[in-house]
Protein backbone atom coordinates (compact mmCIF):
# COMPACT_ATOMS: atom_id res chain seq x y z
CA UNK A 1 0.00 0.00 0.00
CA UNK A 2 2.74 2.44 1.19
CA UNK A 3 4.67 1.79 -2.40
CA UNK A 4 1.78 2.17 -4.42
CA UNK A 5 0.95 5.66 -2.94
CA UNK A 6 4.39 6.53 -3.39
CA UNK A 7 4.03 5.52 -7.07
CA UNK A 8 0.98 7.73 -7.02
CA UNK A 9 2.72 10.68 -5.65
CA UNK A 10 5.50 9.92 -8.35
CA UNK A 11 3.25 10.01 -11.23
CA UNK A 12 1.22 13.13 -9.52
CA UNK A 13 4.75 15.15 -9.22
CA UNK A 14 5.92 14.42 -12.58
CA UNK A 15 2.28 15.85 -14.34
CA UNK A 16 2.02 18.60 -12.37
CA UNK A 17 6.16 19.00 -13.31
CA UNK A 18 5.22 18.55 -17.47
CA UNK A 19 5.04 22.34 -18.82
CA UNK A 20 0.91 22.93 -19.32
CA UNK A 21 1.89 23.93 -22.95
CA UNK A 22 2.70 20.62 -23.82
CA UNK A 23 -0.69 19.42 -21.86
CA UNK A 24 -2.45 21.08 -23.52
CA UNK A 25 -1.29 20.36 -27.35
CA UNK A 26 -1.50 16.64 -26.43
CA UNK A 27 -5.21 17.21 -25.33
CA UNK A 28 -5.86 19.25 -28.34
CA UNK A 29 -4.29 16.33 -30.98
CA UNK A 30 -5.92 13.55 -28.75
CA UNK A 31 -9.17 15.37 -28.27
CA UNK A 32 -9.45 15.82 -32.25
CA UNK A 33 -8.19 12.60 -33.11
CA UNK A 34 -10.82 10.48 -30.94
CA UNK A 35 -13.53 12.81 -31.22
CA UNK A 36 -12.81 12.16 -35.20
CA UNK A 37 -12.67 8.14 -35.06
CA UNK A 38 -15.11 7.72 -31.90
CA UNK A 39 -18.25 9.75 -33.44
CA UNK A 40 -20.98 11.40 -31.60
CA UNK A 41 -20.45 8.11 -29.56
CA UNK A 42 -17.54 10.28 -27.26
CA UNK A 43 -20.21 12.67 -26.01
CA UNK A 44 -20.54 10.41 -23.21
CA UNK A 45 -17.58 12.06 -21.92
CA UNK A 46 -18.95 15.46 -22.33
CA UNK A 47 -19.60 15.79 -18.21
CA UNK A 48 -15.96 16.10 -18.07
CA UNK A 49 -15.46 19.13 -20.15
CA UNK A 50 -18.88 20.77 -18.77
CA UNK A 51 -16.77 20.68 -15.37
CA UNK A 52 -13.88 22.59 -16.91
CA UNK A 53 -16.47 25.73 -18.48
CA UNK A 54 -17.97 25.71 -15.06
CA UNK A 55 -14.57 26.26 -12.90
CA UNK A 56 -13.68 28.60 -15.16
CA UNK A 57 -17.26 30.41 -14.45
CA UNK A 58 -16.47 29.81 -10.61
CA UNK A 59 -13.52 32.43 -10.91
CA UNK A 60 -14.54 34.80 -12.41
CA UNK A 61 -15.91 37.10 -9.35
CA UNK A 62 -13.10 36.38 -7.34
CA UNK A 63 -10.03 36.84 -9.50
CA UNK A 64 -11.95 40.21 -10.42
CA UNK A 65 -12.65 41.53 -7.08
CA UNK A 66 -9.47 40.56 -5.37
CA UNK A 67 -6.54 41.32 -7.92
CA UNK A 68 -8.00 44.76 -8.95
CA UNK A 69 -8.33 45.93 -5.29
CA UNK A 70 -4.88 45.01 -4.73
CA UNK A 71 -3.61 46.37 -7.84
CA UNK A 72 -5.32 49.65 -7.57
CA UNK A 73 -4.55 50.31 -3.91
CA UNK A 74 -0.73 48.88 -4.26
CA UNK A 75 0.53 52.81 -5.38
CA UNK A 76 0.38 56.19 -3.92
CA UNK A 77 -0.95 59.43 -5.70
CA UNK A 78 2.39 60.61 -5.25
CA UNK A 79 4.46 57.72 -6.98
CA UNK A 80 2.72 58.87 -9.95
CA UNK A 81 4.67 61.17 -11.69
CA UNK A 82 4.91 62.90 -15.19
CA UNK A 83 6.09 59.38 -16.57
CA UNK A 84 3.50 57.63 -14.58
CA UNK A 85 0.42 59.51 -15.57
CA UNK A 86 2.06 59.10 -19.32
CA UNK A 87 2.82 55.36 -19.20
CA UNK A 88 -0.95 55.20 -17.61
CA UNK A 89 -2.70 56.83 -20.78
CA UNK A 90 -0.12 54.90 -23.12
CA UNK A 91 -1.21 51.69 -21.71
CA UNK A 92 -4.80 52.73 -21.47
CA UNK A 93 -5.07 54.05 -24.99
CA UNK A 94 -3.27 51.19 -26.60
CA UNK A 95 -5.34 48.12 -24.71
CA UNK A 96 -8.22 50.18 -26.23
CA UNK A 97 -7.22 50.14 -29.61
CA UNK A 98 -5.95 46.25 -29.23
CA UNK A 99 -9.80 45.19 -28.04
CA UNK A 100 -11.12 47.07 -30.77
CA UNK A 101 -9.09 45.68 -33.43
CA UNK A 102 -9.64 42.18 -32.38
CA UNK A 103 -13.21 43.02 -32.77
CA UNK A 104 -13.29 44.72 -35.81
CA UNK A 105 -11.04 42.04 -37.36
CA UNK A 106 -13.53 39.30 -36.60
CA UNK A 107 -16.17 40.96 -37.22
CA UNK A 108 -14.95 41.34 -40.93
CA UNK A 109 -13.85 37.92 -41.06
CA UNK A 110 -16.26 36.08 -38.87
CA UNK A 111 -14.36 33.25 -38.18
CA UNK A 112 -16.71 30.90 -36.53
CA UNK A 113 -19.83 31.95 -39.25
CA UNK A 114 -21.04 28.52 -40.39
CA UNK A 115 -19.65 26.20 -37.00
CA UNK A 116 -22.33 25.37 -35.21
CA UNK A 117 -22.17 23.04 -31.87
CA UNK A 118 -24.16 19.87 -31.26
CA UNK A 119 -25.57 20.75 -27.59
CA UNK A 120 -27.13 23.97 -29.31
CA UNK A 121 -25.08 26.28 -27.90
CA UNK A 122 -26.15 28.80 -29.88
CA UNK A 123 -28.51 31.39 -27.77
CA UNK A 124 -31.54 33.88 -28.91
CA UNK A 125 -30.07 37.26 -29.48
CA UNK A 126 -31.30 39.44 -26.35
CA UNK A 127 -32.39 43.00 -27.46
CA UNK A 128 -29.31 45.15 -26.30
CA UNK A 129 -29.99 47.72 -23.83
CA UNK A 130 -29.15 51.55 -24.99
CA UNK A 131 -26.00 52.53 -24.54
CA UNK A 132 -27.16 54.95 -22.04
CA UNK A 133 -28.56 52.56 -20.09
CA UNK A 134 -25.14 50.16 -19.77
CA UNK A 135 -23.37 53.40 -18.89
CA UNK A 136 -25.61 53.99 -16.10
CA UNK A 137 -25.23 50.45 -15.24
CA UNK A 138 -21.80 50.64 -14.98
CA UNK A 139 -22.54 52.19 -10.97
CA UNK A 140 -24.32 49.37 -9.34
CA UNK A 141 -26.74 49.78 -6.79
CA UNK A 142 -25.76 46.57 -4.81
CA UNK A 143 -22.44 45.31 -5.39
CA UNK A 144 -23.42 41.68 -4.06
CA UNK A 145 -26.09 41.53 -6.97
CA UNK A 146 -24.05 42.24 -9.45
CA UNK A 147 -21.84 39.36 -8.40
CA UNK A 148 -24.70 37.04 -8.36
CA UNK A 149 -25.84 38.24 -11.51
CA UNK A 150 -22.84 38.30 -13.53
CA UNK A 151 -22.73 42.07 -14.00
CA UNK A 152 -18.86 42.38 -14.81
CA UNK A 153 -18.91 46.21 -15.52
CA UNK A 154 -20.30 46.93 -12.19
CA UNK A 155 -18.11 44.32 -10.33
CA UNK A 156 -15.09 46.24 -11.63
CA UNK A 157 -16.59 49.72 -11.48
CA UNK A 158 -16.99 48.45 -7.88
CA UNK A 159 -13.82 47.14 -7.12
CA UNK A 160 -11.79 49.96 -8.89
CA UNK A 161 -13.81 52.33 -6.36
CA UNK A 162 -12.78 50.27 -3.48
CA UNK A 163 -9.67 49.87 -4.53
CA UNK A 164 -8.65 53.28 -4.82
CA UNK A 165 -10.57 54.39 -1.66
CA UNK A 166 -8.21 51.54 0.43
CA UNK A 167 -4.78 53.33 -1.43
CA UNK A 168 -5.75 56.80 0.16
CA UNK A 169 -6.68 54.99 3.20
CA UNK A 170 -3.53 53.34 3.51
CA UNK A 171 -1.62 56.19 2.80
CA UNK A 172 -3.20 58.14 5.41
CA UNK A 173 -0.72 60.60 7.33
CA UNK A 174 -3.38 58.93 10.18
CA UNK A 175 -0.87 55.97 11.56
CA UNK A 176 -4.07 54.49 13.01
CA UNK A 177 -6.14 54.36 9.41
CA UNK A 178 -2.94 53.81 7.72
CA UNK A 179 -2.95 50.65 10.04
CA UNK A 180 -6.13 49.28 9.21
CA UNK A 181 -5.59 50.09 5.04
CA UNK A 182 -2.78 47.92 5.40
CA UNK A 183 -4.42 45.51 6.75
CA UNK A 184 -7.67 45.33 4.76
CA UNK A 185 -4.86 45.15 2.09
CA UNK A 186 -3.56 42.39 3.04
CA UNK A 187 -6.66 40.40 3.38
CA UNK A 188 -6.94 41.46 -0.54
CA UNK A 189 -3.49 40.11 -1.18
CA UNK A 190 -4.42 36.91 0.79
CA UNK A 191 -7.80 36.38 -1.44
CA UNK A 192 -6.05 36.74 -4.49
CA UNK A 193 -2.99 34.55 -3.36
CA UNK A 194 -5.64 31.95 -2.59
CA UNK A 195 -7.33 32.51 -6.05
CA UNK A 196 -4.28 32.07 -8.12
CA UNK A 197 -3.44 28.86 -6.45
CA UNK A 198 -6.99 27.79 -7.51
CA UNK A 199 -6.82 28.67 -11.15
CA UNK A 200 -3.37 27.19 -10.85
CA UNK A 201 -5.18 23.78 -10.06
CA UNK A 202 -7.87 24.69 -12.74
CA UNK A 203 -5.27 24.96 -15.42
CA UNK A 204 -4.06 21.42 -14.35
CA UNK A 205 -7.34 20.18 -15.26
CA UNK A 206 -7.51 22.29 -18.33
CA UNK A 207 -5.90 19.54 -20.38
CA UNK A 208 -8.84 17.30 -19.55
CA UNK A 209 -11.30 19.12 -19.83
CA UNK A 210 -10.08 20.48 -23.25
CA UNK A 211 -9.64 17.24 -24.65
CA UNK A 212 -13.66 15.96 -23.63
CA UNK A 213 -14.92 19.32 -25.01
CA UNK A 214 -12.98 19.01 -27.85
CA UNK A 215 -13.69 15.43 -28.81
CA UNK A 216 -17.26 15.69 -27.78
CA UNK A 217 -17.65 18.79 -30.62
CA UNK A 218 -15.18 17.26 -33.51
CA UNK A 219 -16.95 13.73 -32.96
CA UNK A 220 -20.54 15.84 -33.71
CA UNK A 221 -19.32 18.30 -36.41
CA UNK A 222 -16.17 16.26 -38.45
CA UNK A 223 -13.99 18.58 -39.65
CA UNK A 224 -15.98 21.16 -39.69
CA UNK A 225 -14.37 22.89 -36.48
CA UNK A 226 -10.96 22.97 -38.22
CA UNK A 227 -11.41 25.72 -40.76
CA UNK A 228 -12.82 27.84 -38.18
CA UNK A 229 -9.97 27.60 -35.33
CA UNK A 230 -7.46 28.15 -38.27
CA UNK A 231 -9.42 31.34 -38.97
CA UNK A 232 -9.31 32.88 -35.52
CA UNK A 233 -5.79 31.78 -35.53
CA UNK A 234 -5.13 33.69 -38.36
CA UNK A 235 -7.32 36.74 -37.02
CA UNK A 236 -5.33 36.75 -33.70
CA UNK A 237 -2.17 36.72 -34.99
CA UNK A 238 -2.67 39.21 -37.71
CA UNK A 239 -4.40 41.72 -35.50
CA UNK A 240 -1.19 41.37 -33.73
CA UNK A 241 0.84 42.50 -36.82
CA UNK A 242 -1.51 45.23 -36.87
CA UNK A 243 -1.07 46.17 -33.29
CA UNK A 244 3.02 46.08 -33.72
CA UNK A 245 2.27 48.58 -36.30
CA UNK A 246 1.04 50.69 -34.36
CA UNK A 247 3.89 50.62 -32.13
CA UNK A 248 6.00 51.35 -35.01
CA UNK A 249 3.84 54.19 -36.00
CA UNK A 250 4.30 56.08 -32.55
CA UNK A 251 8.10 55.52 -32.21
CA UNK A 252 8.37 57.13 -35.61
CA UNK A 253 5.81 60.52 -34.69
CA UNK A 254 7.64 60.48 -31.46
CA UNK A 255 11.29 60.92 -33.26
CA UNK A 256 12.61 57.27 -32.38
CA UNK A 257 14.26 55.01 -34.71
CA UNK A 258 12.44 51.61 -35.79
CA UNK A 259 15.90 50.02 -36.36
CA UNK A 260 17.54 51.05 -32.73
CA UNK A 261 14.42 49.49 -31.11
CA UNK A 262 14.06 46.06 -32.77
CA UNK A 263 17.58 45.38 -32.82
CA UNK A 264 17.53 45.47 -28.89
CA UNK A 265 13.52 44.46 -28.72
CA UNK A 266 14.12 41.12 -30.93
CA UNK A 267 15.63 39.11 -27.94
CA UNK A 268 12.73 39.52 -25.65
CA UNK A 269 10.15 39.09 -28.20
CA UNK A 270 11.75 35.98 -29.40
CA UNK A 271 11.93 35.19 -25.70
CA UNK A 272 7.94 35.99 -25.00
CA UNK A 273 6.97 34.05 -28.01
CA UNK A 274 8.81 30.85 -26.91
CA UNK A 275 8.38 30.96 -23.00
CA UNK A 276 4.08 32.55 -23.09
CA UNK A 277 5.40 35.01 -19.92
CA UNK A 278 6.08 38.91 -19.76
CA UNK A 279 6.74 38.48 -16.66
CA UNK A 280 9.07 35.86 -16.90
CA UNK A 281 10.56 37.87 -19.84
CA UNK A 282 11.08 40.93 -17.23
CA UNK A 283 14.64 40.45 -16.82
CA UNK A 284 15.42 40.33 -20.86
CA UNK A 285 13.08 43.36 -21.73
CA UNK A 286 15.00 45.62 -19.04
CA UNK A 287 18.66 44.80 -20.47
CA UNK A 288 17.01 45.80 -24.18
CA UNK A 289 15.25 48.89 -22.60
CA UNK A 290 18.82 49.85 -21.32
CA UNK A 291 20.08 49.26 -24.95
CA UNK A 292 17.67 51.41 -26.61
CA UNK A 293 19.32 54.27 -24.14
CA UNK A 294 15.87 54.57 -21.83
CA UNK A 295 16.60 56.14 -18.19
CA UNK A 296 16.51 53.25 -15.68
CA UNK A 297 14.45 54.99 -13.46
CA UNK A 298 11.81 55.09 -16.40
CA UNK A 299 12.26 51.31 -17.48
CA UNK A 300 12.61 50.15 -13.97
CA UNK A 301 9.02 51.67 -13.24
CA UNK A 302 7.03 51.37 -16.79
CA UNK A 303 8.20 47.97 -17.84
CA UNK A 304 7.01 45.76 -14.45
CA UNK A 305 4.39 48.14 -14.67
CA UNK A 306 3.40 47.05 -18.19
CA UNK A 307 4.07 43.58 -17.15
CA UNK A 308 1.12 43.85 -14.18
CA UNK A 309 -1.22 46.28 -16.47
CA UNK A 310 -0.61 45.75 -20.26
CA UNK A 311 -2.26 43.35 -22.47
CA UNK A 312 -2.26 44.59 -25.50
CA UNK A 313 -1.93 41.06 -27.24
CA UNK A 314 -4.42 39.26 -25.29
CA UNK A 315 -6.89 42.02 -25.61
CA UNK A 316 -7.03 41.51 -29.83
CA UNK A 317 -7.42 37.58 -28.25
CA UNK A 318 -10.32 38.75 -26.47
CA UNK A 319 -11.99 41.09 -29.11
CA UNK A 320 -11.60 38.30 -31.72
CA UNK A 321 -12.57 35.23 -29.57
CA UNK A 322 -15.79 37.20 -28.40
CA UNK A 323 -16.68 37.52 -32.10
CA UNK A 324 -15.78 33.71 -32.91
CA UNK A 325 -17.96 32.41 -29.76
CA UNK A 326 -20.95 34.98 -30.88
CA UNK A 327 -20.46 33.23 -34.61
CA UNK A 328 -20.80 29.78 -33.66
CA UNK A 329 -23.64 30.66 -30.87
CA UNK A 330 -25.26 32.24 -34.10
CA UNK A 331 -25.89 35.44 -31.76
CA UNK A 332 -25.40 38.80 -33.53
CA UNK A 333 -23.66 41.23 -31.13
CA UNK A 334 -25.39 44.56 -31.48
CA UNK A 335 -22.94 48.33 -30.91
CA UNK A 336 -23.87 48.85 -27.49
CA UNK A 337 -22.68 44.76 -26.62
CA UNK A 338 -19.77 45.29 -28.42
CA UNK A 339 -19.05 48.60 -26.34
CA UNK A 340 -19.65 46.74 -23.10
CA UNK A 341 -16.97 44.14 -24.26
CA UNK A 342 -14.52 46.97 -24.71
CA UNK A 343 -15.05 48.34 -21.50
CA UNK A 344 -14.41 45.42 -20.00
CA UNK A 345 -11.60 43.97 -21.07
CA UNK A 346 -9.92 47.25 -21.02
CA UNK A 347 -10.58 47.43 -16.64
CA UNK A 348 -9.76 43.57 -16.53
CA UNK A 349 -6.55 43.92 -17.82
CA UNK A 350 -5.54 45.95 -14.98
CA UNK A 351 -6.75 43.21 -12.32
CA UNK A 352 -6.02 39.99 -14.61
CA UNK A 353 -2.75 40.66 -16.12
CA UNK A 354 -0.50 38.58 -13.48
CA UNK A 355 -3.11 35.62 -12.65
CA UNK A 356 -2.17 32.10 -14.30
CA UNK A 357 -4.60 31.42 -17.43
CA UNK A 358 -4.88 35.24 -17.65
CA UNK A 359 -6.24 35.17 -21.08
CA UNK A 360 -9.00 32.33 -20.26
CA UNK A 361 -9.98 34.42 -17.68
CA UNK A 362 -10.60 37.72 -19.38
CA UNK A 363 -12.46 35.57 -22.38
CA UNK A 364 -14.40 34.21 -19.21
CA UNK A 365 -15.32 37.69 -17.95
CA UNK A 366 -15.88 39.22 -21.67
CA UNK A 367 -18.38 36.43 -22.34
CA UNK A 368 -20.26 36.80 -19.31
CA UNK A 369 -21.07 40.14 -20.40
CA UNK A 370 -22.37 39.48 -23.56
CA UNK A 371 -24.30 36.99 -22.32
CA UNK A 372 -22.90 34.44 -24.61
CA UNK A 373 -22.99 30.96 -24.17
CA UNK A 374 -19.73 28.77 -22.91
CA UNK A 375 -19.91 26.16 -24.83
CA UNK A 376 -17.48 27.37 -27.95
CA UNK A 377 -14.91 28.49 -25.63
CA UNK A 378 -13.83 24.77 -25.17
CA UNK A 379 -12.60 25.21 -28.84
CA UNK A 380 -10.49 28.41 -28.10
CA UNK A 381 -9.08 26.80 -25.07
CA UNK A 382 -7.61 23.81 -27.33
CA UNK A 383 -5.43 26.38 -29.24
CA UNK A 384 -5.14 28.73 -26.56
CA UNK A 385 -1.20 27.66 -26.49
CA UNK A 386 -1.07 29.10 -29.62
CA UNK A 387 -2.57 32.09 -29.31
CA UNK A 388 -0.69 32.60 -25.98
CA UNK A 389 2.57 32.51 -27.87
CA UNK A 390 1.74 35.50 -30.17
CA UNK A 391 -0.43 37.57 -27.37
CA UNK A 392 3.13 37.52 -25.11
CA UNK A 393 5.32 39.23 -27.77
CA UNK A 394 2.66 41.54 -28.42
CA UNK A 395 2.38 42.22 -24.94
CA UNK A 396 6.18 42.62 -24.24
CA UNK A 397 6.62 44.15 -27.30
CA UNK A 398 4.03 47.29 -26.04
CA UNK A 399 5.93 47.50 -23.28
CA UNK A 400 8.71 48.24 -24.38
CA UNK A 401 7.52 50.80 -26.86
CA UNK A 402 5.47 52.84 -23.87
CA UNK A 403 8.95 52.93 -22.19
CA UNK A 404 10.52 54.09 -25.19
CA UNK A 405 7.94 56.50 -26.09
CA UNK A 406 7.09 58.09 -22.57
CA UNK A 407 11.02 58.84 -21.74
CA UNK A 408 12.83 61.30 -23.22
CA UNK A 409 16.33 60.70 -22.22
CA UNK A 410 17.18 58.86 -25.24
CA UNK A 411 16.71 61.91 -27.71
CA UNK A 412 18.55 64.26 -25.11
CA UNK A 413 21.67 62.17 -24.79
CA UNK A 414 21.56 61.75 -28.57
CA UNK A 415 21.55 65.49 -28.82
CA UNK A 416 24.12 66.15 -26.30
CA UNK A 417 26.34 63.49 -28.32
CA UNK A 418 26.04 65.57 -31.42
CA UNK A 419 26.75 68.88 -29.84
CA UNK A 420 30.74 68.33 -29.00
CA UNK A 421 32.82 66.82 -26.16
CA UNK A 422 31.59 68.83 -23.45
CA UNK A 423 28.29 68.02 -23.64
CA UNK A 424 29.04 64.65 -22.94
CA UNK A 425 27.51 64.84 -19.66
CA UNK A 426 24.14 64.34 -20.68
CA UNK A 427 23.99 60.64 -19.58
CA UNK A 428 24.19 62.01 -16.55
CA UNK A 429 21.38 61.60 -14.64
CA UNK A 430 20.87 65.55 -13.97
CA UNK A 431 21.12 65.82 -18.19
CA UNK A 432 18.68 62.94 -18.29
CA UNK A 433 15.98 64.32 -15.74
CA UNK A 434 16.20 67.93 -17.19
Amino acid sequence: MTVSAEKNRSWWRRYLAFPLIYKLAIALVLGAVVGLLVGPDIAVIEPLGTVFLRLLQMMVVPVVVFTLVVGVSSGSAGQFGRVGVKIMVYYMLTTVVAITLGLALASLVQPGAGLVLPDGAGAEPKEAPPLKEVLINIVPTNPLSAMVEGDMLAVLFFALVFGLALGVLRNSEDERLAGLGENMRRFFEAGAEVTFIAIRGILEYAPIGVFALLAVTLGETGVDAVAPLAMLTATVYGGVAVQVLLYCVLLLLFGHSLRRFFSAAKEPMLMSFVTRSSSGTLPVSMRAAEKMGVDEGVYGFTLPLGATINMDGTAVYVGASVIFVANVAGVDLSLTELVSVALVGVLASVGTAGVPGAGLIMLSLAITQAGLPFGPVALVAGIDAFLDMIRSLCNVTGDLAGSRIVDGGGRRKRRSRTAGPGAVGGSTPAAVAG
